[in-house]
Formats: C-alpha cells, structure tokens, sequence
C-alpha cells in the first residue's frame, strides 16, 4: 500500500550523536529538541504556520516532560499546533512516524513534525512514595542504568537477550567482530560529507562526539561480558544523547515544501512485531516482514537496508533468516557506531536511508530495528521522482 503522507525531500534533520556523559550530558533533551527545531525549520524558511500538528518522542523522563509536545513545540516556536506524546524505547523513531502519518492518513493534517530526542546521561532518579511500606518508604529506581540492567519480565539484563540469540543461533564473538569492522568502516565513508546532507549544525559539535574505532587485534583482546558468552563491549553500542526530526505532509503540501520537488519520498508499509521473552535481536526480522507485506514488495527489492543494531548479533542474523547482505546492508554508519540515545535512533537511520537512496538515483528502502520488551517496529519507504 502507500499512505497519504509523504517526506519533503530536506525537511528533516538530525544533531551530531554524542557519547553519554558528552557535550549534551546536562542539556535538558526537550529543550534542546525544541531549540533544535526553531533554527533548522528557520533555515529551510518554512513558517511556524505551514505545521498544524506535531509528535513528540522520548523514552527518558527529563524536567517539564509532563508536558510533552505542546511544551517542545511552543519553545520551538510552533505554539499554535498540539499532538501526542509517544515512547518505545528504541522503536519510538518509527512508532512516531506512524503515528504522524495515521494524522495526515485521517485527515486531520497537512504537515506533521515528528520529534524524536533522549538523553541517557546523567539519566533521572525516581522515587516512589509508599506511606504503607516499612517506615513509610518508597521504592525507587535509576530511569535509566535500572532499565538497561534489568527487563521486568525475566529479570535479566539486554545483553542476556543478545546472548541468547547467539546461543541459539551457533554466532560466534567472531563473526560479531566481523561485523563490527565492516560496520565501522561503512560509517567511515560517511565521513567524506554524507553527514553535511542531514546533519544539524545548531549545536557546537561538528560530528558525532566519542566515537571509538577497533581493530581486529584490539577485538580479540576482549573478553564476552557475560561469563561463558560471546557478546564483548566491542561488539554492542554504546548509550548516546541526541535527537532528530522528520516532516510529514500530504503530497501536494511536501512538494511545496520538499528542497529538491523531482524526489518524492512515500511511505509504503510499517510492521510491528514481539519476539518471545529475552530474544529481543530477533524481533526486527518479523517486522520487517511485516512492512514489506504491507508494501507489496520483497527484501530482494530493496536498494538499502537499515537496521537498529544494538548488538552485532543482530545484524547477523537478521542477513542468515532475510537474505539481505550482510556486507551491504548499514551502508554509511548505524547505531552500532553512533551510538544510542534510544528515542531518535530510528528517526536519524530513516534519514540516513533517504539520503542513500537519493545519492543512487532512487529505490526502495527498508529499516527495522527492536527495542526494549523485546518488540520492534520497521518501515518501508520509496524515493523516486
């Protein structure tokens, strides 16, 4: 199928990511979203007035969040639109986009901004009142280190679910070093100007900040973090801040808007998807099939391929169960390179994927990636004159 909403070609941005406890490690991320916002929709000279609705995305809870979109679109210098607030974890990116195009797809937009940012440093420390308990104490819990360590439901740590994969699956801390390489060295030719298409300048960093290049004999070195594993630091992400935007609008509404009118960019299917208890790097396969069932289309017809990829086991298997090329897929960088700042991780890899697909001439494209309770969310998208 194909929605109503479209991308304005341009009318999306993402700031350099910067490794936790980096330039962005005291920055309230809504606030910085929204500063973020005011000066690229300045510099594409697109008026406050052309956006009638907005969605807000974020998994960590920062001052005034209560507030939500109203509040990010007001200091963005949009007071006169609201919208909804969305969270899923490192899905929100897509969650978001859908959420945005179900707007317009209703009828109840023109132009929709998509919002997406997080902060993992210096992340909240929440208590819980509870006058009954012993004492009259609470509970409380550290937003973001508690969560990363400790999934409800199984009580195990996410690395647990990318062990378990591999366990499954016969992949070796090998063939994960064998991708981390390639994927380093993929984000490398990014390098020579690629970021210059998308990327913010409204914050003081040039670049992503911390990144860390390896070598074979460096990975080598490294020993699984779980005892008996196979998963090594090298081979997962590292937790990241940043965040990302993308503007959805009815097709006559992004030509209008859209920096270069002869590319249009239609979105063709989204999938949802949950892999059973603690097998999380399984789930993006299933939603990615999903989103190219809605699309009419196969992996074979995709041009790129994008993946969330918090671990390198991931990317492994999705290649062994879709077919897609391990070699080719991730093509000038991913979020095992630049990190994770969770909420605008799938916004800036869609972006990634539409300036791809615009340097080749055009073509089908496809991203997915899973997210924390072991869900995922994937997208289908088309640019072409």
């Amino acid at each position: 199928m194909s929605y109503q909403a479209e991308i304005p070609y341009g009318c999306y941005w993402s700031t350099p990511f910067a490794r936790w406890q980096g330039a962005y490690a005291n920055l309230n991320s809504l606030e910085l979203a929204a500063e973020v916002a005011r000066k690229e929709l300045e510099k594409r000279a697109i008026s406050p007035a052309a956006i009638d609705h907005g969605v807000l995305g974020f998994s960590v809870p920062q001052k005034h969040s209560f507030y939500g979109l109203p509040w990010v679109a007001g200091m963005a210098g949009l007071g006169g639109i609201g919208g909804q607030t969305v969270m899923q974890a490192c899905a929100t990116g897509v969650r978001a986009l859908l959420a945005g195009a179900q707007e317009i797809e209703s009828g109840l937009s023109q132009v929709t901004l998509t919002l997406t940012c997080d902060r993992t440093s210096n992340g909240p420390h929440l208590y819980y009142p509870n006058p009954r308990g012993p004492g009259g104490t609470g509970s409380h819990e550290d937003w973001v280190m508690d969560n990363f360590s400790c999934d409800p439901l199984g009580r195990h740590a996410m690395v647990r679910t990318a062990e378990n994969v591999a366990a499954k699956n016969g992949i070796t801390t090998q063939q994960q070093h064998e991708v981390v390489l390639r994927r380093e060295a993929q984000y490398k030719e990014a390098l020579g100007g690629f970021h210059k298409r998308f990327m913010s300048t409204a914050t003081k960093l040039e670049g992503d900040e911390g990144i860390r290049f390896s070598t074979a004999e460096g990975l080598a070195q490294l020993e699984p973090v779980l005892e008996g594993g196979t998963v090594t630091y090298g081979g997962q992400t590292h937790p990241a801040d940043g965040n990302a935007a993308i503007l959805l609008a009815a097709p006559q509404r992004a030509r209008e808007l859209s920096r270069d009118p002869k590319l249009r960019i239609r979105l063709l299917g989204f999938g949802q998807a949950r892999a059973e208890l603690a097998q999380m790097p399984e789930a993006p396969i299933p939603a990615a099939k999903r989103a190219l069932e809605q699309a009419g289309l196969a992996i074979g017809d995709m041009h790129a391929v994008k993946t969330h990829n918090p671990f390198a086991v991931n990317d492994v298997l999705f290649s062994r169960q879709t077919g897609a090329s391990l070699e080719k897929m991730n093509n000038y960088g991913c979020s095992l390179v630049w990190g994770h700042p969770q909420g605008p991780t799938g916004t800036r890899s869609v972006i990634e994927l539409i300036e791809e697909l615009a340097l080749r001439g055009g073509g089908y494209g496809l991203f997915t990636g899973c997210a924390a309770g072991d869900t995922a969310m994937a997208v289908v998208l088309k640019v072409g004159e």
